[in-house]
């Protein structure tokens, strides 16, 4: 069809098609989930003031028996119960019952004949239910009851007030689970609540006409789902045993006591079904905002594609993979889109170019190196001659002191001629290491010795952590590395010291655990510093601020550090000394036992 031989129309179509397919299906996908996640927070959260319900309620009861057994043992209490006067108790009963805020409070005598009675219910202390309960709270037994009253039942601690042998009374403290108490329970859960007892809703948040539809949802196990009025709930029903109460109080014969939580399903629908009309109105209006985007979109692609071909064409007519299109101000480039597409393609013929100049950098260093090991070779026959020549001069019998200075002068550049040659060799060869266990505050040690042997009067202070374990990695290497780093330290501090030697600053050396089991050393000299325009140059080959120096040394070591599998970073500022941190793995997977530096 000749509607599609149109990049623009191919580009319109295709991609309004894409979007109206995307924004349906995530749609329809979005209305799934949120129904299946609305119903499963429904049941969680009420699974949840299920759980809350039972912890506040034993909360609550485990406060009452711990107050009710305080309260028995009181001496006023006691002293009061001792006269057997009701007039004489109640008063102390009504005291304790407002300080506990419980809704019984009952106190009796030891022959259980009841001496006083506080609380916003009276219970009635004939009633059955009380007697079993005070009886083995004579008999010295605390004790855990459910007694039955108009509009719900009370769950009660009943202690004995004994001192010693001595029974002084019963002390009866409880609070009901009535309309009041589902009230509370329903501002905490957030959750309608019902009381029933032995299977009849005696106290419910909801009217009392839907009692007997709630009474058919006691003892049920599962989630339900009931209609009541025009208002769909999920309820769950959980029994209220007395040994949920959480102590070791024996529990006596009572009723049963459940517990019915109720939410509306009805009003999360009705919030979905907003959702579902937002999510509707919005997929519209984004498929209408799509469609005429796309067909901008492929209005404004098309346009600047001719200027990139062309480019493209003389680039592989000529080679010259560095060409850039020239960003003039016109109607071409007006699109912020084009701009950018002609600005990336400017960006890649950059990187272009700086990957030409990095590869053919790495090929002069490549052929640098190679050229330094051949010169290497041959430059350390001659030193090796002239070392044997100078052993002989030494033998010499007598020598004038202008001999020997210049014998001297001669062994010490040949000396410095032969670390340099060393040290060139290190960098250009491949790295073979030997990894067994190390100690590594012994390295550190027999570095910082090493490292001193050539200037005494710079001090390096060891702050080694004595509980590291030894590590596998190859000690040879990590010390040639700890020798390089602190020669270079004890040059920046001699730098750093007066022409008389006076002022000369030390060198520290610190071991410590880092994270993920690796460990860390330390190197801190109060040097001359580096400057912040040489501090990224500093693991340059060949790069070094010394007169003397190779530029090697951190080169190196830096190889040896990677190729154990570790870091090694340098933090410094100018005058005021450098900080060279060294992590290795405490325990690491084997390297490469060969790394060929580049």
């Amino acid at each position: 069809m000749k509607i599609f031989s149109s990049l623009t129309n191919r580009i319109f179509l295709g991609s309004a098609l894409l979007t109206v397919v995307t924004i349906a299906v995530a749609v329809s996908r979005v209305n799934v989930a949120v129904t299946t996640q609305a119903e499963n927070e429904l049941h969680r959260g009420l699974d949840e003031a299920g759980t809350l319900l039972e912890e506040y309620r034993t909360t609550l009861f485990q406060h009452y028996a711990r107050e009710a057994r305080l309260v028995a043992d009181l001496s006023d209490l006691k002293a009061a119960e001792a006269t057997l006067d009701p007039p004489t108790v109640q008063p102390i009963a009504e005291k304790y019952q407002q300080a506990i805020g419980c809704d019984l409070f009952l106190v009796t005598d030891p022959s259980g004949r009841l001496l006083a009675e506080a609380g916003r219910l009276r219970a009635g202390y004939q009633m059955t239910a009380s007697r079993e309960p005070i009886d083995r709270a004579r008999e010295g037994k605390e004790t855990v009851s459910l007694w039955p009253h108009a509009g719900g039942v009370i769950q009660v601690a009943t202690v004995p007030s004994i001192t010693g042998p001595e029974l002084f009374g019963t002390v009866s403290v409880g609070f009901s689970l009535d309309e009041q108490a589902a009230g509370t329970f329903k501002r905490l859960t957030n959750s309608e609540i019902a009381f029933a007892i032995d299977g009849r809703v005696e106290a419910s948040t909801l009217p009392a006409r839907h009692n007997v539809q709630l009474g058919a949802l006691v003892g049920s196990g599962s989630i339900r789902v009931i209609d009541l009025d025009d208002t769909q709930y999920v309820a769950v029903s959980r029994a209220l045993p007395l040994q949920s109460a959480g102590t070791n109080t024996p529990a006596v014969g009572g009723p049963h006591a459940t517990a019915l939580i109720l939410r509306s399903r009805t009003e999360r629908l009705r919030f979905l079904n907003a959702v579902h009309r937002e999510l509707a109105v919005t997929a519209f209006f984004a498929v209408l905002a799509a469609t005429l985007v796309s067909y901008a979109v492929a209005r404004t692609v098309t346009r600047p594609l001719a200027a990139i071909t062309a480019t493209m064409r003389e680039m592989a007519s000529t080679g010259d993979l560095t060409k850039k299109i020239a960003l003039s101000p016109g109607t071409r480039w007006d699109d912020e889109d084009a701009r950018l597409l002609a600005g990336t393609f400017n960006a890649m013929t950059d990187s272009i170019a700086r990957f030409q100049h990095e590869a053919a950098q790495r090929e002069r260093l490549s052929s640098l190196g190679r050229l330094s090991t051949v010169v290497a070779h041959e430059i350390r026959n001659p030193l090796m001659i002239i070392r044997t020549a100078l052993r002989s001069l030494k033998q010499e019998a007598s020598p004038s002191p202008r001999a020997q200075a210049a014998v001297a002068d001669v062994d010490e550049e040949v000396t410095r001629l032969n670390r340099i040659v060393s040290e060139v060799l290190d960098f250009a060869r491949p790295i073979k290491f030997d990894l067994g266990p190390a100690d590594v505050n012994a390295l550190c040690e027999d570095a910082a010795r090493a490292a001193g042997i050539e200037a005494p009067s710079v001090s390096v202070h060891l702050d080694l952590d004595r509980t590291l374990a030894p590590i596998v990695t190859d000690g040879e290497r990590v010390r040639l590395a700890l020798v390089n780093i602190l020669t270079n330290a004890r040059h920046a501090v001699l730098a750093h010291a007066d022409p008389a030697g006076r002022g000369t600053r030390g060198i520290r050396v610190v071991t410590t655990r880092a994270a993920s089991g690796r460990v860390s050393i330390e190197v801190r000299d109060q040097g001359v510093g580096i400057g912040p325009e040489d501090l990224g140059r500093v693991f340059d080959p060949y790069f070094t601020t010394r007169r003397t120096g190779t530029g090697l040394g951190l080169a190196i070591s830096r190889n040896i550090i990677e190729g154990l599998g570790g870091t090694i970073t340098v933090s410094s500022r100018a005058g005021r000394g450098t900080d060279v941190r060294i992590e290795l793995p405490g325990n690491p997977v084997e390297p490469s036992r060969t790394l060929q530096n580049q």
